[in-house]
Parts: C-alpha cells; sequence; structure tokens
C-alpha cells in the first residue's frame, strides 16, 4: 500500500468536507445581517455574528492545515507551527468520532439543531446532516492524514519502541499525568450518572453525558499514553501506539478544554439568568484550566527523545 497516496487523500478528503460546514456558517451570518435567517436561541445579533464568524475562521483553519499536510508549501510553515495546529485541530475532530457513532445509534439526537427558541424554527435536515459529514469528514481524514504527515517529517519521533528514548526529565509530567487521570474520572462519573458537582442535574441531556463520557475515556487514555512514554515501559511496546493515543488525547483535553473554559468563567462572573451550565461553574472552571495545563505538559513528555527533533527534508509532496 502506498502510504503518502492514502495520507494525500485523506488531507484532500478532509479539506473538501469542511467546506460545507463553512458555507452553511457563511450564510447564517449573512442571513442573519439581512434579516433572512433567525438568529440563534440565547442571542442577540452581535454574539450570534461573533460566534459564527469565528468558527468560521476556525474552519478556514482546519482547511488550510489539511492542505498544508500534502501541499509543497506546507513544507515552508514552521514546523512547530503546523503541529501545534494540528494538535488542536485532531484534538477538537477525532475524538468527537465515537461520540458521532454512538449518538446515531442510540439516537440520542433528533438532527435538528434549533436556530430560535423551542417553538421557533430549525436547521433543515440537510443542512444538519451536511454539518455533520463535515465534522466527520474532516475526522476521519486528519485520522489518516496527519500521522503519515508527522512519520515523513519527523520519522524519528514515531521510530523504536518506548524504551529506546528514556523516560521525560519533566518532574511536571507525573502530576500532569495524574491531573488527567483525576479530570478524566470526574467525567466519566458524571457520564454514568453521577450528580457529585452538578449545580444542575435535571439540566443534564443523554447527548451531554455522552459527550462527557466521550471526553472522559479520552482523559483517562492520555494520561495512561502519557505514563507509558515518559516511563519508557513496556520497553518493547512499538512507540508510535502509545504516542498516537496521547497525541490524540491531549488534544482532545487541550482543545475543548481551551474552547469551554472562557465561556464557563463568564457565566461564572456574569451569573445570565438565561444561560447557565449543568456541572457547578466553579468546578467546571478548575477541570477545564485542569485539563488545558496537563494536556499542553503531556504532549511535552510525548514527543521528548534524547536526540534533537530535525525534519526530514523530504518535501511532503513528494512520490514514494
Amino acid at each position: 500500500m502506498d502510504v503518502d497516496r492514502v495520507g494525500r487523500g485523506a488531507a484532500h478528503g478532509a479539506a473538501l468536507a469542511m467546506t460545507p460546514y463553512a458555507l452553511i456558517k457563511l450564510s447564517w451570518v449573512v442571513g442573519a445581517v439581512a434579516g433572512l435567517l433567525p438568529i440563534g436561541r440565547g442571542f442577540d445579533m452581535a454574539d450570534w455574528v461573533v460566534l459564527n464568524t469565528v468558527t468560521i475562521g476556525m474552519a478556514g483553519i482546519g482547511i488550510v492545515m489539511a492542505l498544508a499536510l500534502v501541499r509543497p508549501w506546507g513544507m515552508r510553515i514552521p514546523g512547530p507551527l503546523v503541529a501545534f495546529v494540528a494538535w488542536v485541530g485532531t484534538g477538537f475532530l477525532v475524538p468527537l468520532l465515537p461520540y458521532a457513532v454512538l449518538d446515531a445509534l442510540l439516537g440520542l439526537s433528533d438532527g435538528r439543531q434549533r436556530h430560535h427558541d423551542d417553538d421557533g424554527p430549525s436547521v433543515p435536515g440537510w443542512e444538519a446532516a451536511l454539518i455533520q459529514i463535515s465534522f466527520v469528514g474532516m475526522g476521519l481524514g486528519l485520522a489518516v492524514a496527519l500521522p503519515v504527515y508527522l512519520r515523513r517529517r519527523w520519522p524519528q519521533v514515531f521510530a523504536g519502541r518506548v524504551g529506546d528514548a528514556g523516560g521525560s526529565g519533566s518532574r511536571l509530567v507525573p502530576w500532569a499525568v495524574g491531573a488527567a487521570a483525576v479530570i478524566g474520572v470526574v467525567w466519566c462519573f458524571w457520564a454514568l450518572g453521577g450528580t457529585v458537582g452538578m449545580a444542575h442535574p435535571a439540566e443534564r441531556s443523554p447527548g451531554g453525558r455522552l459527550l462527557d463520557g466521550v471526553w472522559g475515556v479520552w482523559a483517562l487514555t492520555a494520561s495512561a499514553a502519557t505514563w507509558t512514554v515518559s516511563r519508557g515501559r513496556p520497553s518493547r511496546l512499538p512507540r508510535r501506539l502509545p504516542l498516537t493515543l496521547g497525541w490524540l488525547g491531549t488534544g482532545s483535553l487541550f482543545a475543548w478544554s481551551a474552547w469551554k473554559l472562557p465561556l464557563t468563567v463568564y457565566l461564572a462572573v456574569a451569573r445570565p439568568a438565561a444561560e447557565s451550565l449543568p456541572e457547578d461553574l466553579a468546578l467546571a472552571t478548575v477541570l477545564h484550566l485542569g485539563a488545558v495545563v496537563a494536556g499542553a505538559v503531556m504532549l511535552t513528555a510525548l514527543v521528548h527523545r534524547r536526540e534533537p527533533l530535525r525534519p526530514s527534508p523530504r518535501p511532503v509532496g513528494s512520490p514514494s
């Protein structure tokens, strides 16, 4: 199998899959400003435009990032920048693939997103389906294309076995591993129906509990994978396995908590009457802040090697 060709196809597919999402969000902004479409429930015009403009920008970054993995100009972008954006992007999308599958199998949502209020108009089914396809397609594409790109540009990171490079010298890594494990346990506890730490347990939805479970499992996965790599045990385990799982798990911790932390802090400070979260806001703030820090610290352990990282001279778009 030509692995590079598969990676190139997956990257182009990821960029193509995210395009409908960006166009739909753009239509929401233009339609709301022109008075042709309603704004979302709980938003005023400015908030709605800002929120969707931010998500349009994120979709654009995702498309550019996917293309950077396979186009020659991607090699001219500093490697750490590409790696960071890819880490955040895969942290957002790939860990949600299990959620998409389970949500479809269990029928936890009806596939329609409300725009205005409980009795107001909703997103058409075809539009909701395109949004779902965009996220799933982008996630699947990155899940294939990114490892191929990383292995091509930094082959020494993935090469060998866990025990070859020794452990990480950072004293913060065990603390980050422990924090991620605790956070994962809390989220899994909430997913299983636990109410300790919940301010409004009645407001929890089945979909929200499933998300808690998915994030909790990925947090525990990140903790276990990072501990394996940082301790160098079991020494004969191929390094690429815990590194890949750790990359996805730490990315999930960092990306989703970095996204939710500002909202949680805003709700905790402003206390708007119309909006709330099921979780205790102080506890949720601590968990998200801890997840951001733990994810970043654990990533340093995952990429730690005794020898310095040197990008491969082989161009990204070159044939095998």
